[in-house]
Order: C-alpha cells, then structure tokens, then sequence
C-alpha cells in the first residue's frame, strides 16, 4: 500500500513518521508513505499556494492548481484521493478498513479558510472530518487517519489478538485494564483478574465492554 501526503507542512508529517508503529511498517515494508511540499506545484515565485476568496468571504483559501498538479504528478491508477475537511464524513473503524484496501491512498492536508471548490471537484473523491471541531489544518487529522489506517494492515502489529480485541474491534469499548501491583493506593484488582478461570474472566471482560459501551452513549 502506498499513502502520498500533501502538505505545506512536510516536517510535521515527516517527525512524526520516524517513531512507533507506522515507522515500523515502513521499516518492514509493509507500507510506503511519501510526504509532498506543495509549494514545490506552484509556479509563484513566492510559492504561494493560498489566495484571498472571491465574493468577499474572510480567510485564505488554498488555490486549485498547486494541488490538481499534485494530484496529477502522484497519482497511480484508481488512486484515492482524501482531502480532510470538517464537513466530511465522520471518520471511524469501518471507513479505516475500507480505506485500507486500496492500492494508494493520496492525503491532501486542508489549511486555511479552505479548499478552492474546482479541485474538490475535479480530484477529491472523498472528503473526511475527524471530528465536529475545527484545527488550523489537516496535518493532525491525516497523522490520525494514517496510523488507524496502516495498523490495521497484516503484519504490522505483532499479535492479530492485539487487532481482534482492540476497541470497536466488535463494536464495544475496551474493558478495564490493570496491572502489577495487585494493589495500589488501597485500590484492588478485581477478584475475577486474578483467578486464572478464562471462562470467568471472558466473560467478565465481555460484560465490562458493553457497560462501557452503554454508558459512553447515554453520555
């Protein structure tokens, strides 16, 4: 798999790639990330790649033809191309595992008022929200979405259980967890933890995960 990142930011991604997970991935080549400068598409000897919006809306808004250059330049066949946004779809578990499947994925990182429309329409063919709040850009949701995405690919993690029991994994939460010491400040480790009864202790974790689940709701 490979995911092509779009960026005016390239050292964000750049730090980020070099520690846990998805470092390893590409370490094991299991996937290959490129991050792009997009101020290397653009022919404005200042390299600007934001203009003002016509019709007087207040704030930049990042130019068209910087990016349908990009676009252009990366892209393989049937190449998917993301653009993160706030009025995208919600991203979650079921749209990771879909993503994951597609031979490349392009990133655009969304920054200032927004995207000129014409390239939305021309190049993106989905838009993607992380959450109802606003950032300054799209580095930090595509980070996000990049490592969702790239653990959920065979081989990076070391167990396939680690994957089986992670949360939303089957549509629950992660029950509680403890560790050594069994006691600490007063506070115990449940009863069930300790008493090496895998049937007891399944199902004890079972029942945590939808209480949590229920509770997380009705929030």
């Amino acid at each position: 798999m490979k995911i092509e990142i779009v960026t005016i930011f390239p050292e964000i991604i750049e730090n980020y790639l070099k520690f846990g997970i998805v470092n390893k991935a590409i370490k094991n080549s299991l996937v290959e990330i490129k991050v792009h400068n997009l101020r290397d598409y653009t022919n404005d000897i200042h390299k600007r790649v934001d203009d003002y919006a016509y019709g007087g809306s207040p704030g930049m808004v990042m130019k068209a033809e910087p990016l349908i250059k990009a676009v252009e330049d990366i892209s393989i066949p049937f190449a998917k191309v993301i653009l993160t946004s706030p009025k995208g779809k919600m991203f979650n578990i079921d749209l990771a595992n879909e993503l994951k499947d597609h031979d490349q994925l392009i990133m655009i990182c969304g920054r200032y008022r927004g995207v000129d429309q014409r390239f939305i329409d021309k190049c993106v063919d989905l838009e993607i929200s992380i959450g109802n709040f606003i950032l300054s850009g799209g580095e930090l949701p595509t980070l996000i979405m990049t490592e969702s995405i790239v653990r959920l690919i065979p081989g990076v993690l070391n167990s396939k259980d680690n994957l089986n029991r992670d949360s939303f994994s089957d549509g629950c939460y992660e029950e509680e967890l403890y560790t050594r010491p069994q006691v600490v400040r007063g506070i115990k480790v449940p009863e069930v933890l300790l008493s090496g009864n895998h049937s007891k202790i399944s199902q004890w974790e079972k029942s945590r995960r939808k209480k949590i689940k229920e509770e997380k709701i009705c929030k």
